[in-house]
């Protein structure tokens, strides 16, 4: 056998070593992909192509050795056979680089995808936050129209305020009510609450007060309207009194029973001028006067306010100011 083709055959059997050696080392890189950090399959495919690199260059310089080595001998020496393998290995070379590519592309494809994922766990987290904050809102929101609810004031289809009159009220007046013309504040019919049956605990006058006024606050005002009598009744010269005396008539407003509302703040207004609730239970006197047909009396009632009590709190100077508005109350020339 000539010198060149063992000399050859060695190199063939080193080529076939070292291709193996890059199958398992691609095969490893492929099976491990998926549990390595990017960083580390970096580093391992950098390694796969210099090894390509390093076999390519044996090749090609072990050619250029052999050309050199056969120079002087005939060109038929070479059989069709060894050029057969050294094709199949330059072809196989190829496929090599072909897997290197693949195996790029997956790890981009890999890149990609945990991008992606990260993208949908950010959105999932603002979707959840965005929810729990509707749940909250719409909980709150119910809360509040059930406390809405609860505070709407019996015999009145509306909610309202113990300090105001609405236009309701007005019409509701009218139409519930008939009464005769009364010449003077003076006149007012006032009636006697007709109950012997005590109500209020035998304990202090504060305590007896915060009792009366607890029927107010759940809106059981027949109830108020009796407790609040027997308060002053028992306690004329208490300080409660002229309060107890305001709330007193207020049980009558907010039933639309005017006439005794009245009559009610225009004993307020004689027997407690000096209480802290008597510039409200001035206002309310004049609006009620109003009501059952006292427009001029009434008026002067809330005209009046401003000058009687010049010190009295804002909003009842303001209240006043709206209903003198309302009810295109003017001053006499």
């Amino acid at each position: 056998m000539p010198y060149f083709l063992i000399k050859n055959k060695k190199s063939m059997n080193k080529f076939f070593t070292l291709t193996i050696k890059v199958l398992i080392i691609i095969f490893l890189t492929n099976f491990c992909l998926s549990k390595v950090y990017s960083d580390e399959i970096e580093v391992i495919l950098q390694q796969i192509q210099e090894d390509i690199k390093t076999l390519e260059k044996a090749v090609y310089s072990q050619d250029l050795n052999n050309a050199s080595n056969t120079r002087d001998l005939s060109n038929q020496e070479l059989s069709s056979g060894d050029s057969d393998i050294l094709t199949k290995h330059l072809l196989k070379l190829s496929e090599l680089e072909e897997q290197f590519k693949i195996l790029t592309n997956n790890f981009e494809e890999i890149n990609f995808k945990l991008d992606k994922l990260s993208n949908r766990i950010t959105k999932v987290q603002t979707d959840n936050q965005m929810r729990f904050q509707d749940i909250e809102k719409s909980s709150l929101s119910e809360n509040n129209i059930t406390a809405n609810k609860e505070k709407k004031l019996p015999g009145s289809g509306e909610q309202q305020d113990l300090g105001g009159v609405s236009d309701s009220d007005i019409e509701a007046m009218k139409q519930v009510q008939k009464t005769q013309s009364i010449e003077t504040v003076g006149t007012v019919v006032t009636e006697e609450a007709s109950r012997t049956q005590k109500i209020l605990p035998n304990k202090s006058p504060e305590e007896q007060y915060d009792f009366a006024i607890s029927f107010i606050k759940v809106g059981d005002y027949e109830t108020a309207e009796f407790a609040l009598r027997e308060f002053v009744d028992t306690n004329p010269t208490n300080k409660l009194a002229g309060n107890a005396q305001y709330w007193y008539g207020e049980t009558f407003r907010v039933r639309q029973l005017y006439q005794d509302a009245a009559s009610a703040y225009l004993t307020g207004y004689q027997k407690y001028p000096k209480s802290k609730k008597a510039p409200i239970n001035l206002l309310k006197l004049g609006v009620m006067l109003i009501q059952i047909g006292e427009k001029e009396q009434g008026c002067s009632m809330i005209l009046g306010i401003k000058d009687q009590y010049p010190k009295a709190n804002q909003s009842v100077i303001q209240k006043a100011e709206y209903e003198k508005k309302k009810f295109s109350c003017k001053k006499k020339s």
